[in-house]
């Protein structure tokens, strides 16, 4: 028959309690583990944008308008710097190289990872990335509406580009619903 455990006492329920308080404060992380080396920047400047310092590497380059994950692991391998190396400890002449492999970056890779194929002015393959990307699409833009092709005069009025379904979605700017007829007072029936 196996044996029938005695109920606890409330004295045994503090006394355990009192021997878990101090393994709670051992395991409290301290302060001067986050604190950072002197030479660490908590702002890097990559190409006219502020990257986070506490970030990766790979996280940080895609702070910059035109870079995205893969790109910013690619210019990581060109550069010889490890996914995970935060970007605020690299010294300035390391930031200042991957700022020129940035700007260098068409040179260096095929041209289809590029975000610029085949610029229809210059015909060069171009990888844009700052306040170029935006420049660029705001031209290409004005340029369809010159020559007033279908997809500049959607752009002028403000409807949708890219031939989605304008019927149902997409309705801003316009009244929507039914509207009734006002009721006149001599039309209404007499309430008794």
């Amino acid at each position: 028959m196996p044996e029938q455990k005695e109920p606890k006492q409330k004295g045994e329920k503090k006394e355990k309690s009192k021997q878990a308080e101090p393994k709670a404060e051992a395991k409290k992380p301290s302060v001067d583990k986050e604190k950072r080396d002197e030479n660490f920047r908590y702002i890097v400047r990559l190409v006219n944008t502020d990257a986070d310092g506490r970030k990766d590497i790979v996280i940080a380059l895609t702070a910059v308008k035109g870079i995205g994950l893969r790109t910013a692991e690619i210019i990581a391998r060109m550069a010889g710097i490890p996914k995970n190396v935060k970007i605020g400890d690299l010294p300035e002449e390391k930031t200042n190289e991957l700022e020129k492999l940035i700007t260098e970056y068409s040179e260096k890779v095929p041209h289809w990872m590029t975000n610029r194929q085949n610029d229809w002015s210059s015909g060069a393959d171009l990888h844009l990335v700052g306040i170029d990307v935006d420049l660029y699409r705001r031209d290409d833009v004005n340029v369809m509406r010159m020559i007033r092709c279908y997809k500049g005069i959607r752009h002028e009025q403000g409807q949708k580009v890219r031939g989605q379904r304008s019927r149902a979605n997409g309705r801003t700017g316009m009244t929507m619903g039914v509207m009734r007829k006002k009721e006149s007072p001599a039309a209404a029936p007499a309430k008794e």
